[in-house]
């Protein structure tokens, strides 16, 4: 798989889980680059690095020789790439970024837009190596895309251009991209979290890209908490009935934690929330696991996400078979 594009609603992590993978591939020895299209630089957030600009950076060195290098595609930037490339403006692109031409032409048509954006990722993705034996510049492109609600327009770069190009380079581009993203090279993974609106939105997200022809590799359940009390014991810890206070009071007695009537039920509401969370999180997995692809779990991280965190989720999706 050359090209992982990494979706979710907004607030699942998804930049988060993008970061992780590529962190996963750069750890089997990989050239790798992380990329990102909305402008916000959650890249450099979670990754903890200097704002990322419109050329690829290296970022990451990894022992097994891999390497991560980051990108933050900005639509006018690409724009005025695209007419050198094509119509050799050279200066002239510049005045037409002056009187704001790149901006009315990024804004008037979105899609586009999107194809400027994608295009550069696309780029990167059939970029070869000079000399006599030539090889991919990056082994695999991690694209941190826009959230599901928009996942769909995103992609369906072809559908969107031919209603403004017909023919063209900008046509030709958006038909190159479609075949790449629409080939065994890419594989779209969505990120959710295990509560009722992002696993349907998901689910929406699965087969509205199944429409577009466009392959789904997984979906990935993040900020999984871990289940801490039996389902025999759940109905107690739920219970604020006086016996089960006494229960509770007594047995932080035994470890010497004098608990009074107020830590006591701290204790047991915090109990019930955790059950419930925990019913909720067993509802949502079932409707996931009917889904028709592989799902993959990364685990709560209370703290937020630190560097080693990134690695430990990297390592929990490379067992998984996530990447």
């Amino acid at each position: 798989m050359r090209l992982h594009v990494v979706t979710g609603k907004g607030g699942t992590g998804k930049t988060t889980v993008a970061a992780a993978m590529a962190l996963a591939l750069t750890a089997r020895g990989q050239r790798v680059l992380l990329a990102e299209v909305e402008g916000r630089q959650g890249i450099s957030q979670v990754l903890d690095v200097a704002p990322l600009g419109s050329s690829e950076r290296h970022l990451v060195s990894d022992p097994s020789g891999g390497e991560l290098f980051g990108l933050s595609v900005d639509a006018k930037s690409a724009l005025l790439e695209y007419l050198q490339k094509f119509y050799k403006l050279g200066r002239a692109g510049s005045v037409l970024e002056k009187v704001g031409a790149v901006d009315f032409a990024t804004t008037i048509a979105p899609g586009v837009r999107d194809v400027l954006l994608i295009g550069k990722v696309y780029e990167a993705v059939g970029r070869q190596t000079k000399g006599a034996r030539k090889r991919p510049v990056y082994d695999a492109v991690v694209l941190d895309a826009p959230p599901t609600g928009r996942i769909g327009r995103f992609l369906a770069v072809n559908q969107e251009v031919s209603e403004v190009a017909r023919m063209g380079p900008i046509h030709n581009q958006a038909e190159s991209i479609t075949r790449v993203l629409q080939s065994p090279a890419t594989s779209v993974h969505v990120v959710t979290l295990l509560e009722e609106m992002p696993v349907q939105e998901t689910s929406d997200a699965i087969a509205e890209l199944g429409g577009l022809s466009l392959r789904v590799g997984s979906v990935i359940a993040n900020g999984v908490r871990q289940r801490l009390v039996a389902d025999e014991h759940a109905a107690t810890v739920a219970d604020q009935s006086p016996e089960v206070r006494d229960v509770v009071s007594e047995a932080l007695g035994v470890v010497d934690i004098k608990a009074g009537p107020a830590m006591v039920s701290g204790l047991l509401r915090e109990g019930a929330d955790h059950v419930m969370r925990a019913r909720l999180q067993l509802e949502q997995q079932q409707v996931l696991a009917r889904l028709p692809v592989p799902v993959r779990t990364l685990p709560h991280l209370a703290d937020g996400v630190e560097s080693g965190d990134l690695r430990v989720l990297a390592g929990t999706l490379a067992e998984q078979g996530g990447v």
